[in-house]
């Protein structure tokens, strides 16, 4: 998986390799607010996917996914939950979220 313990570890070592914008899942898409901007599955990659599970809780599980666009112009991160609590999404965005 990786080399971090911790979520807020690998978001700050990540932010550091210049992953610097924040996306959101949408039903078929992802979203970052900060520039406006949506990219469709076919318009950005998965560079590196960590999952994290917190210790004290089992049930508190999440997915970081270090994502480019395909245009280079976007580098950022997406948080999930994982398993039963991930956010819906349309099946091509699963899709490509679970390709790596």
């Amino acid at each position: 998986m990786g080399k971090y313990n911790t979520l807020s570890e690998a978001i700050n070592d990540l932010t550091k390799e210049g992953y610097t914008f924040n996306f959101n899942l949408k039903n078929d898409c992802i979203e970052c607010t900060e520039n406006k901007s949506q990219l469709n599955p076919e318009e950005f990659e998965i560079d590196k996917v960590y999952r994290f599970q917190e210790m004290s809780d089992v049930d508190n599980e999440s997915i970081l996914y270090a994502i480019s666009s395909t245009n280079g112009e976007l580098k950022g991160l997406l948080v999930n939950a994982y398993g039963m609590y991930a956010d819906a999404a349309s099946a091509k965005l699963v899709k490509k979220l679970n390709k790596r």
